[in-house]
This record gives C-alpha cells, sequence and structure tokens, in this order.
C-alpha cells in the first residue's frame, strides 16, 4: 500500500494513495496512523484501509512523513567510499575501510522534521557551499524498536567541500535548513518485500540542460538494511516515526555541482519520483 500525507481542509492529513488519485484519513497524519496501529496492534495496511474515505480526490502529495529523528548512512555503497577517499585524499583509505572490511558501518544524525521537505519543496543551498550534491538515497521509515514499517526515497543532500577541508565538519555538511528531502510516499513494508531491487536515478537540471545523470540499483547497498538499524539502535532508542537514510550509490561530480533554481529529480522503482528545486538558505 502506498501512504502518505495531503493537505485537506487545510490540515496535513495521512492518504492512501492510488496513482495521482487518494483517499484522505481523517483526522490522522501518517505518524499518528503508524502509532495507532501499533496501540491497537492492527496491521497498518488494514487500519489505513478501514478509515480512509471512501471517495477519491485528485491530491499532491505533500511530506509523507514528519520525521522524529533522521538518520543516515554513508560509504554503503563501494562508489561513494572510493570516491570520498579520493576526494579527501585520504592515503589510508578510511572511507573504503567503513564500507569494507570494517563491521560498524558509518551513521550520523541528519537532524528532525526541521530540517526536512517533501515533493516540489526546496532543498537548501549552504551559503558558504561551493559544492553541494543530492545523494539519492532509499530511505527506511521505522515504528517502535526499529521495526520496518515502509520505505520512502530521499535525498541526503550535502556541502561536499565543507566535508572535504575537513572530516570533522560532516555534521556543518549534512546539518541545516531543508538538506532533507523526502517523498513522494511510502510504499508499506509488506507491499516491498524486497528492497535490494530497487533502480533508482538522479536527474540534475539547470532551466532546459540536463547537466547530470545517474542510475544505481540498491542490489548494490554492500550492507543488508537490518544491520544498518540494529547499529543505529546500539544504546540509541530512536522513537517511532524515525526515517534511517541508507546510503547513496550514485555521485554527482563537482562539474554538477547544485546551483539556485537547479531541479533535482530521483525516481526510484516502485515507490515514485521526488522532485525539488534548489534554493539558497
Amino acid at each position: 500500500m502506498k501512504l502518505g500525507q495531503i493537505k485537506w481542509n487545510n490540515e496535513v492529513t495521512a492518504a492512501v494513495f492510488d496513482g495521482d488519485k487518494a483517499r484522505p484519513i481523517p483526522g490522522h497524519t501518517l505518524y499518528d496512523l503508524i502509532r495507532r496501529s501499533e496501540v491497537e496492534k492492527t496491521p497498518l495496511t488494514e487500519l489505513a484501509a478501514t478509515m480512509a474515505a471512501t471517495h477519491k480526490e485528485t491530491a499532491t502529495p505533500i511530506i509523507p512523513l514528519s520525521p522524529k529523528e533522521v538518520w543516515a548512512c554513508g560509504c554503503t555503497y563501494e562508489m561513494s567510499a572510493s570516491f570520498r577517499d579520493a576526494e579527501h585524499n585520504t592515503r589510508e583509505g578510511f572511507y573504503r575501510y567503513v564500507f569494507d572490511p570494517a563491521n560498524r558501518p558509518e551513521v550520523f544524525f541528519k537532524g528532525t522534521s526541521r530540517v526536512c521537505v517533501g515533493p516540489n519543496a526546496g532543498i537548501g543551498l549552504r551559503a558558504d557551499s561551493k559544492f553541494t550534491a543530492p545523494e539519492p538515497e532509499l530511505a527506511v521509515v521505522l515504528g517502535s524498536n526499529g521495526r520496518i514499517v515502509g520505505y520512502t526515497i530521499s535525498n541526503d543532500v550535502s556541502a561536499w567541500d565543507i566535508e572535504k577541508e575537513n572530516p570533522l565538519y560532516l555534521p556543518q555538511s549534512k546539518q541545516y535548513a531543508a538538506c532533507c528531502s523526502l517523498g513522494p510516499v511510502m510504499v508499506t513494508a509488506d507491499e516491498l518485500t524486497d528492497p535490494y531491487k530497487i533502480d533508482m536515478t538522479c536527474t540534475i537540471k539547470r532551466g532546459e540542460t540536463q547537466t547530470f545523470y545517474g542510475e544505481t540499483s540498491t542490489g548494490k547497498l554492500g550492507r543488508k538494511i537490518e544491520t544498518l538499524i540494529e547499529y543505529l539502535l546500539r544504546s540509541n532508542p530512536v522513537p517511532c516515526g524515525s526515517v534511517l537514510l541508507t546510503g547513496t550509490g550514485i555521485i554527482v561530480t563537482q562539474e554538477s555541482a547544485l546551483a539556485a533554481g537547479d531541479v533535482v529529480t530521483i525516481t526510484a522503482s516502485g515507490i515514485g519520483e521526488l522532485s525539488n528545486p534548489c534554493v539558497i538558505v
């Protein structure tokens, strides 16, 4: 089932999506619905189907969930690890080491709903960065105790040049206004049964000119999603309604660095398309 949120009767409202149509779930956000499903011990899809309006409306999806916390993983694809080592000129290859053979993955705090936007909303470019890039990623929506509720698309927007200057500047590279985009919908885990068979693309357009195109498959993900979640939860009980970004397998080089007005479009098979313009923040 494809679930998400729409603006309905001037309120953020959960909805069941079927193409460009949506069935609102009155009085509930998607977070409300997930929590109610857990409290009542009713499958989320069953609860949503029962509570959704019978009529369908043409509605534009907004951010599918206002996450309590957003965490992210790095160096989960070989391409990402190798690129970061080359960019940082690390002779020891410590980014590559995190990909393989290290057992412990890179996990960092991305932010809360404060830094998140949904489809068609502006993603942020730091005024003090000359090389900001999109990072297309599969995102996992978590229930209580790290239970996988569903999947969506994420854009882990990153100021690469700030981290390149010094790896200790990673938080400034990763955490700032509008640095994370999510959407367009969340596909429930019972429908998206194999998260390692998702084809992803990323396109950057500047007006009518395409400045970048890349593609990958989650089949190239170097770690199991369950392993990433297990490490996330070690001594760190993240709340229900949090989101985990699983890392990127598409690398945008400095020649295609984002500029204000660029539009980034990410697709993921079985989930949909997430598109955002770029704005200076």
